[in-house]
């Protein structure tokens, strides 16, 4: 195990575990009683209570915010579009059916946390699973996942900057502005901090949306003509790339699953809070998204804008779009830190100095701080290569999303239980082998269709970012 020297300022290694402490094999890993070796074959993951005594200080209803902060946003933006493309039954039913899945994949991730307590990150999980080859897959992929979330909060920023201000300064400018306003809002180092912005996210979106669906009770949609008439759409009838489109957006809306891991590895006692606060997170989310969908979409039948904020009239849609920018900056900011942090961690391993983690030291902060420059660098360069937001969300859930919160959960599930002794173990084997064939389907079909879609969006354009 990895316990902590004081004299030698950093972590030791022992290759018998004590009693009640945790070992670094890829079996058996847990609390152990002493009886048990550990497999020296096996990749080593280090125990993060050993490596920064002062990691974990979140509490379930830090927990709960940080969460809502993670998932709750600019997903809710394309999901009334999603209606519009889907018809209005089968697009509520694809949100509440994905939503339950999401929630079911991330405990998933939860149970492979219960038994391997001392991952600080999903990549961790994939390191005991597969080694340091499919922690390389692992990490690339969070990396990719992260930074294109985070361009995507950019380039909503650039658009409400863009609306409130006549596109005084170019989505350009406006992209670089919102960076580094997010670039700055990660300068804190622990997850506590992002729950602290859950409340005002929360109340930002929320407020946001509400107006949006006072404006359209109360008038028409943009571009409507005066003869309109509200007609929803209860089965509508799309091409196949546009269903997949609609269900990579849901997706997207649902994305958080790739920063639980972390947050649990922050949190003071993630066995006992997580699931009430993953339980708060997905039943307040479905719902939440469920309500806007279908309220905007009722009131903005085939006008619906993507974002939806766009559906409003006139000046109410500034209005809208002025309120939401504290839920987009705290979406970069939530998604920013999480890849920030992860490779903060795996810098602070790599050079032996891992006990500086949680340590205000003029090394630790400098490695933090340039770290956070080069990521939110890499993401104004992404945001302005794909300046269109629905493309934007669907690229990212096809090439990251799709593994992250539903195929990776099942291939944890599998390595700590492949069994077909009774029909409940075989169905949750089959399962899982059915959520991963379906994250192949959408990676490789999804980016098709989302590469489409942005060819389409970016041809009237000239291809150029505006």
């Amino acid at each position: 195990m990895a316990s902590y020297n004081k004299e030698a300022k950093e972590p030791v290694f022992s290759s018998t575990p004590r009693s009640g402490s945790v070992s670094i094999g890829t079996t058996n890993i847990g609390v152990t009683d002493g009886s048990h070796d550990v497999d020296d074959r096996a990749p080593q993951v280090v125990d993060n209570t050993a490596l920064a005594p002062g990691l974990r200080t979140m509490s379930r209803r830090d927990a709960i915010f940080v969460l809502l902060t993670n998932q709750v946003g600019l997903g809710v933006l394309s999901l009334p579009g999603v209606l519009k493309t889907l018809g209005l039954v089968p697009g509520t039913v694809t949100i509440i059916g994905l939503g339950c899945l999401s929630w079911f994949t991330a405990f998933e991730l939860k149970l492979f946390y219960d038994r391997h307590p001392h991952v600080l990150n999903i990549v961790d999980m994939a390191r005991i699973v597969g080694g340091r080859g499919f922690a390389c897959v692992a990490a690339f992929g969070m990396i990719l996942l992260v930074v294109m979330t985070a361009a995507s909060a950019s380039v909503t920023f650039s658009v409400a900057l863009s609306l409130l201000s006549d596109g005084a300064l170019g989505s350009t400018a406006f992209i670089g502005i919102g960076c580094i306003c997010c670039w700055f809002l990660c300068i804190p180092r622990t997850a506590r901090f992002v729950s602290q912005s859950g409340i005002p996210s929360c109340i930002s979106i929320l407020a946001a949306t509400i107006v949006v669906i006072a404006a359209l009770a109360a008038g028409r949609p943009v571009n409507a003509p005066a003869e309109w008439r509200r007609a929803p759409v209860w089965f509508a009838k799309p091409s196949f790339r546009d269903g997949l489109n609609a269900c990579l957006k849901i997706c997207y809306a649902f994305s958080g699953n790739v920063s639980f891991v972390s947050y649990m590895a922050e949190m003071t006692n993630p066995q006992r809070d997580f699931g009430a606060a993953l339980t708060w997170l997905e039943a307040s989310s479905i719902g939440f998204y469920v309500f806007v969908a279908v309220s905007i979409y009722c009131l903005a039948g085939e006008y619906t804008a993507s974002p939806a904020l766009g559906s409003a009239p006139g000046m109410l849609a500034q209005v809208a779009y002025g309120l939401v920018i504290p839920s987009v900056l705290s979406k970069g900011l939530a998604f920013g830190h999480t890849g920030i942090k992860f490779v903060y961690v795996e810098v602070m391993k790599h050079y032996k100095i891992a006990h500086e983690m949680s340590i205000n030291t003029t090394r630790s902060w400098l490695i933090w701080m340039s770290i956070a420059t080069a990521f939110w660098t890499l993401s104004f360069l992404l945001s302005i290569a794909i300046p269109v937001f629905d493309s934007i969300v669907s690229m990212t859930s096809a090439v990251t999303i799709a593994w992250f919160s539903f195929g990776i959960s099942a291939i944890f599930s599998l390595h700590m239980n492949v069994k077909f002794s009774s029909w409940q173990n075989a169905s949750l084997t089959l399962f899982n082998s059915l959520l991963i064939i379906g994250s192949l389907f959408l990676n490789g079909a999804g980016l098709w269709s989302s590469t489409m879609e942005l060819s389409g969006a970016l041809a009237p354009r000239g291809g150029t970012t505006g």
